[in-house]
């Protein structure tokens, strides 16, 4: 695996960020930032990792959200 120092993302995984995304969020907020049907109807981390491993926009989305939110990558 190559050094990636300026990637935000680089040693995370998609679960890491969905996790992190809903401690600090929650699903209801999540669902309105990012208006996808896996946040809003009966959501899960198990279903949602499974759509958003298909589907990169979606991907993007979240991970664009991660990165935008200073408090979680302080932490």
């Amino acid at each position: 695996m190559t050094e990636q120092p300026n990637n935000p993302l680089h040693g995370k995984t998609l679960e890491m960020v969905l996790n992190a995304l809903v401690a600090h969020y929650g699903w209801p907020e999540l669902g309105e930032r990012i208006r996808i049907n896996c946040f809003i109807s009966d959501p899960s981390i198990k279903s949602s990792l499974k759509f958003l491993r298909k589907t990169d926009w979606a991907r993007k989305k979240v991970e664009e959200l991660y990165v935008s939110t200073p408090y979680l990558l302080n932490n």
